[in-house]
């Protein structure tokens, strides 16, 4: 498969953009109290999540900045749904303030941690991510909907193991790399020491 390493314009990347580009609607939406509002649109955000990431393997536009922008479209999304929900629902947030904090946490520690190590935040599109910000998303709309409220103590164990794996790779690879499916490929670019991952870009 030919990848186009180098292209910045192409459809999945203005997808990605279009959910960066959400975020000052859903703090408009939160912070004059319109919650059906928010919620439609933040599904709408989260569905482009998954559209880029179609769409570049459909189209074959995988590339590396794609990874990235993914990567920087998903810290802005789920940072303004931990902000917005505090406004919009803070009694909610206090009664499960123990799994929040920990969701919170899982989101935020391994992004500063490789800030610090790369400069630059993770873009590893880790399985153990992909399925905690499932069912992170699945439970914040059942909580906040006042539909269920187990299922977000669900979402702080998937997302407490995806943040530990996160880390690790952090810690362990020595040169930022992208697209770091798992620890187990991390360990091995270690071991056969390697500082650019085999394929690049893979959303």
């Amino acid at each position: 498969m030919n990848r186009t390493k180098n292209q910045i314009i192409n459809i999945p990347n203005l997808v990605s953009l279009i959910r960066i580009l959400t975020t000052p609607l859903l703090f408009y939406f939160a912070l004059t109290d319109q919650p059906n509002w928010f919620i439609g649109v933040l599904l709408f955000a989260v569905f482009t999540d998954v559209l880029d990431g179609f769409l570049a393997r459909w189209l074959n536009q995988i590339t590396a900045v794609g990874s990235r922008l993914d990567s920087w479209g998903d810290f802005f999304i789920y940072s303004t749904m931990a902000i917005c929900a505090w406004i919009l629902w803070p009694e909610i947030i206090i009664r499960e303030k123990l799994y929040w904090l920990i969701i919170v946490l899982s989101f935020t520690l391994p992004v500063v941690i490789s800030l610090i190590k790369f400069h630059t935040i993770s873009s590893y599109h880790t399985w153990s991510v992909k399925l905690a910000v499932a069912i992170t998303v699945v439970s914040y709309v059942l909580l906040f909907t006042g539909l269920l409220d187990w299922p977000i103590r669900v979402a702080a164990i998937f997302c407490l193991y995806a943040a530990i794996e996160e880390i690790a790779i952090t810690l362990l690879i020595r040169h930022e790399l992208v697209d770091v499916r798992t620890v187990w490929q991390a360990i091995r670019y270690k071991r056969n020491n390697r500082t650019v991952n085999p394929e690049i870009g893979s959303k």
